[in-house]
């Protein structure tokens, strides 16, 4: 801003305050819902208007020390309303003090240039401040395993990741410790807000979700446990098949997940393989929930923590084996080589080898449609070995039932592979 801003008529400045205002009236309109709060609309608009003209006078007057004055008045204000008038139920009233500091803050932001920012932090604001009652039942239902995974993770992303070196080694260059360790941290991120959704949310919302989440954490765990209790119950056999089919659906989801995270120029070839797949399972799993009794007993699958460091290391370990095997077999052997690769790593987990595809096609080693054709490839192959478990352990009325679901994903893979 121009120091000779107080010699001019400041009407320019009147977008930026109109701004201060509708931020103040969007929180506030928040907090005049609560009734122990001591500010509301007005208090929080005038108190962003306050934020603006604090950052104004501090530009032309070159004194930083006023901004700061004015956020310590504030901050004096609204603790001093508190403590003369506690209110009734005794609220001490740190969130709505917060709240205007932050309020007074976006409106220093919007005199400095960051209207935008502003805004999108007073939404994010107000958002937090309405859901309090969901983020309150949230942490309730939390158990001390569920904060176990959240830390972990946080280890995994925030101290190890880090530290690792973030260079090339090994044969083909295949080989980076920072992505192959970024790869378990997507992985995990993924898996963990399922587990975690799986364990908060439980059976209330019945088999779509159930099959859905369970599918975001572990497909093969899901298909292991309803295989297994429709084997002993058969009239558990159209929830088991629709729960084991949502399940291999969401398959498809997590690819196409990895697929815009880390290799956004592969999306084109994936996407009608992915998609194709998806919506041909999605019209069996309708037919078959139609058929389902209500009344059927749903069970939460038993999967481990996707964070802990033992699995982290696993699935690194692995990624970095599929990786440097698929740049040798397709080196060796070309496309055939790869092929046969994808389709044995395929068999217990489609994602090393989709991760893998991606970053050879992002090191230009793999063209699209060998990328596409080895992530299509091991997933059909995942297929065939959910089926064989299926018919192995649930028995051939479930695996009639399961089949109807997976020939569709499959044919649908194929059909959009076909396009290309």
């Amino acid at each position: 801003m121009e120091t000779a801003f107080l010699q001019g008529s400041g009407i320019e400045a009147l977008p930026q305050f109109l701004t201060s205002v509708a931020i103040g009236l969007l929180i506030g309109l928040e907090r005049e819902r609560t009734p122990s709060a001591k500010a509301g609309l007005r208090t929080f608009a005038l108190v962003a208007i306050f934020g603006t003209l604090s950052a104004l006078l501090s530009t032309d007057l070159g004194s930083p020390w006023l901004l700061i004055a004015g956020l310590l008045a504030v901050a004096g204000m609204i603790i001093a309303a508190y403590l003369n008038n506690p209110g009734e139920d005794h609220d001490p009233g740190t969130t709505t003090t917060i709240a205007l500091l932050l309020c007074y803050g976006l409106g220093a932001m919007i005199w400095y240039g960051l209207a935008e920012l502003a805004v999108m932090l007073a939404i994010g604001i107000t958002a937090l401040l309405y859901f309090k009652p969901e983020l309150h039942g949230l942490s309730e239902r939390l158990t001390r395993r569920d904060l176990v995974a959240v830390l972990q993770f946080s280890v995994l992303t925030f101290i190890v990741l880090p530290i690792l070196p973030d260079h090339d080694y090994g044969p083909y260059h295949a080989f980076n410790p920072h992505h192959a360790w970024l790869m378990v941290v997507l992985i995990s991120g993924i898996s963990l807000a399922g587990y975690t959704a799986l364990h908060v949310v439980g059976t209330r919302y019945g088999a779509p979700l159930l099959g859905f989440l369970g599918g975001l954490v572990s497909s093969t765990a899901t298909t292991l446990l309803y295989a297994r209790n429709s084997k002993n119950n058969q009239a558990m056999s159209n929830l088991a098949s629709s729960v084991i089919v949502i399940a291999g659906m969401v398959v498809l989801v997590r690819l196409l997940v990895i697929s815009t995270v880390v290799s956004y120029g592969a999306l084109p070839g994936l996407l009608p393989v992915l998609a194709g797949g998806f919506l041909c399972g999605l019209v069996v799993a309708l037919y078959n929930w139609r058929k389902m009794t209500r009344t059927t007993e749903l069970n939460i699958p038993e999967t481990s923590n996707p964070t802990e460091l033992r699995a982290a290391i696993g699935f690194g370990l692995l990624y970095v084996i599929v990786l440097l095997g698929a740049a040798w077999m397709e080196d060796l052997a070309g496309s055939r080589g790869l092929y046969v690769m994808a389709l044995v790593s395929g068999l217990t987990d489609v994602d090393p080898i989709t991760l893998s595809s991606l970053h050879l096609f992002n090191l230009g080693q793999l063209d699209e449609h060998q990328t596409v054709t080895a992530i299509a490839l091991a997933f059909i192959s995942n297929i065939a070995f959910k089926f064989g478990m299926v018919m192995f352990i649930g028995g051939w009325n479930l695996a009639r039932l399961v089949a109807a679901g997976f020939i569709a994903m499959v044919c649908g893979v194929l059909l959009g592979l076909f396009a290309l």
